[in-house]
C-alpha cells in the first residue's frame, strides 16, 4: 500500500476526534497497517492550558499519550474498509514522560503499529519537541466493529 500525507482535512476524513479533541495537526506519512508520524503545535489558546495551570500553562500527560493513539489509529484506519470507524484507546503501558510541553511546542510523533488482529492493535509511540524525547507509551487499540465480527454468542 501507498503511504498518505494527511492535513487536518484528511485526518478528520480517516478518524472521528473533531475540536478541540483532535490532538494532531498533520499526519506526514502514515503507512498502512505499518507506522505514522506526524506532529501537533500546541497554540496558547488550547482549551486547557488555562486550567493546567494557571501560571505554568502545559500540556496534560494523558493528552500527550492521546496524541500518540490519535496518530497510531490512523494506521489501521487506513487499512482498506476501516475509514471512518470508531478506534478506541484499550489500554497504556510504560509510559513516561521526560519533558514538560508548553505553548508554542511542537510534539513531533511517530508510532508504530507492532501488531493488527481481530480489530485489536499493540502499538508503540513517541513525542518529541525540538528532537527531545517528551513522551512515550506502549498501548493497544481496539476498533468495535471489527471485534463485533469475531464475537461467540451464548448457545440459547
Amino acid at each position: 500500500m501507498e503511504s498518505l500525507r494527511l492535513d487536518i482535512n484528511g485526518i478528520q476524513e480517516y478518524q472521528q476526534n473533531r475540536d478541540p479533541y483532535l490532538l494532531i495537526d498533520f499526519a506526514e506519512e502514515v503507512i498502512p497497517g505499518v507506522s505514522a508520524k506526524g506532529y501537533k503545535d500546541f497554540k496558547i489558546d488550547e482549551w486547557f492550558f488555562e486550567c493546567h495551570f494557571p501560571g505554568d500553562p502545559n500540556v496534560p500527560g494523558m493528552l500527550q499519550i492521546e496524541a500518540l493513539v490519535q496518530m497510531c489509529a490512523l494506521t489501521v484506519l487506513a487499512l482498506p474498509g476501516n475509514k471512518g470507524k470508531v478506534v478506541y484507546l484499550a489500554s497504556a503501558n510504560k509510559l513516561k514522560w521526560l519533558r514538560k510541553i508548553v505553548p508554542g511546542d511542537r510534539l513531533d510523533i511517530e508510532t508504530k503499529l507492532i501488531s493488527w488482529r481481530r480489530g485489536i492493535g499493540n502499538c508503540s509511540g513517541i513525542g518529541s519537541v525540538n528532537g527531545e524525547v517528551a513522551c512515550r507509551a506502549d498501548f493497544t487499540i481496539v476498533m468495535p466493529d471489527i471485534l463485533n465480527e469475531y464475537r461467540v454468542l451464548p448457545k440459547k
